[in-house]
């Protein structure tokens, strides 16, 4: 009968920190496995050492490379994987032969571990068991003394060897985060950090339950210093005091047409660092409640005393995050805030706009693609504006043979307005035009359909609905889409000569 494969996570360096299963199934073991670097020592053998007999057969893998250098026809990788197929082999062979084989892992043996490419290879062959162990996440935010993360936080675990923009959008995006495998990838991460506004929230860990274990923030360390084994580590912000001590900022976001599928991971760290967030209640509805965070919520019309009340917070400290929908600069809070900021008493508070998904791109991406040539986009709202301005801009854009993008068509106080809009365009375009009527684009309500501009009817549009009018090149078409059928649209990218 075949042996029996034992993946043996042995903790994160502590001998003392192994489980008793770990303890149970090296004793039981015949054949004792365990990775290293070509000088021949190997962490993992050094935790279980005292439960090794003298009796024990010892399998060293020795891995033939520890840097990315290799004259392999398969490279890097190819070399590595050559090494796991003989490795494998070797441990089948005792299998084979129905020996117990236990093969010894520092941390968990499926986390970041090399036990896993064992596993992938030989438990479909062989009866397996798995035996976890602490990790280095877990014993670093032990040795800080820290939580990780409460609540509804998220925890990120990261890879330093990721490139260095990757790094700092995931870091931007999340509330508590490791990031393993530091060494020489130690500068990457820690300008990953600084660039998402999170290396002072930084901790190092080095060597966590080892001898020689260190800590400290990690903006202090030498990046000459850091071993393979240690990790930055971002804890929970949750009881974590405000820092108000230094100037404030405000920054504009924007949530897309949505809810948190919209949000960009810039966004996602702006909103989480923020200590108040301001803004129109229906869009802060859409942020996520964190404890200690202060909400300003507001109606929709006032946007400059909204804008100043984010303004003076910031003065005194406050980082304020103003949340916008859609795209912030399109129609939204981006340009409120930028005309109060520039007045003399707020010219020196810190303001930055994060851009997010804009309606009307969330509604072309839905129908299919009609914003794929030149567009104007116009928002029919007279609060601000005219009337007669917006009737000389559809005009105008319509005379050009712009698709556009109509925002704020209607309301319950604004009803006329589409209709006026749709009989000046049909003096410009065919009745068959193609229409995208899209309402509560990625809510609970979606609506998206092309029309013909002939049969838009204006009493289906709403100030939750956004219009996308074709030009002549616009075209729609209905395709299989899934169990049934839908109409898509597209305006070409080639525009014809003599048009």
């Amino acid at each position: 009968m075949s042996g029996k494969l034992y993946g043996v996570g042995l903790g994160p360096g502590d001998p003392s920190l192994m489980t008793v299963r770990a303890v149970e199934v090296i004793a039981s073991a015949d054949v004792v496995a365990y990775h290293s670097a070509r000088h021949g020592r190997s962490i993992a053998r050094s935790i279980a050492a005292a439960h090794i007999r003298e009796d024990h057969i010892e399998e060293r893998l020795m891995y033939p490379l520890t840097v990315e250098t290799t004259d392999h026809p398969g490279g890097y990788r190819g070399a590595l994987d050559d090494f796991y197929e003989e490795a494998s082999a070797r441990l089948a062979a005792h299998l084979d032969a129905g020996r117990t084989v236990a093969v010894l892992a520092e941390g968990d043996p499926l986390f970041y571990g090399s036990y896993q490419h064992m596993h992938k290879r030989l438990a479909h062959r062989y009866d397996t068991e798995v035996i976890p162990g602490v990790t280095s996440v877990s014993a670093s935010a032990a040795r800080l003394g820290k939580p990780l993360c409460e609540a509804e936080e998220v925890l990120t675990i990261i890879p330093g060897t990721l490139p260095e923009e990757e790094l700092t959008a995931r870091l931007a995006a999340t509330d508590s985060a490791v990031v393993m495998k530091l060494g020489r990838t130690f500068p990457a991460v820690r300008r990953a950090l600084e660039s998402a506004g999170r290396l002072a929230d930084a901790h190092y860990v080095e060597r966590a339950t080892m001898a020689g274990e260190r800590t400290a923030a990690l903006a202090d360390v030498d990046p000459e210093s850091v071993p393979y084994f240690s990790v930055a580590v971002l804890p929970s912000r949750i009881d974590a005091e405000p820092d108000v001590t230094g100037p404030g900022e405000v920054v504009v976001v924007g949530t897309g047409p949505a809810g948190p599928r919209w949000l960009t991971p810039e966004t996602r760290g702006a909103l989480a660092a923020a200590t108040d967030l301001v803004g129109y209640t229906t869009y802060l509805d859409r942020v996520p409640a964190r404890p200690g965070q202060v909400r300003h919520g507001s109606d929709n019309k006032v946007e400059s005393e909204r804008a100043e009340f984010a303004l003076d917070l910031a003065r005194r400290g406050r980082r304020v995050a103003v949340v916008s929908g859609g795209d912030p600069g399109v129609f939204a809070m981006a340009t409120a805030v930028l005309e109060v900021a520039s007045q003399d008493p707020y010219l020196d508070v810190p303001v930055r706009v994060l851009p997010g998904v804009t309606a009307a791109n969330a509604a072309a991406a839905r129908a299919g693609a009609p914003l794929g040539h030149d567009y104007a986009t116009i928002s029919l709202s007279d609060r601000l504006k005219p009337w007669e301005v917006i009737a000389e801009r559809l005009a105008a854009a319509a005379s050009a043979d712009l698709v556009l993008a109509l925002y704020n068509p209607g309301s319950r106080s604004r009803t006329w307005q589409v209709a006026k809009a749709r009989e000046l365009l049909l003096e410009h375009r065919a009745p068959d035009t193609p229409v995208v009527v899209a309402r509560d684009v990625g809510g609970p309500e979606e609506s998206v359909r092309v029309l013909s501009l002939v049969d838009l009817d204006p009493a289906e549009v709403d100030m939750r609905t956004l219009l996308l009018i074709g030009s002549s090149q616009t075209r729609a078409v209905r395709r299989a889409d899934g169990d049934g059928e839908r109409v898509v649209a597209w305006t070409p990218r080639k525009y014809p000569e003599g048009q």
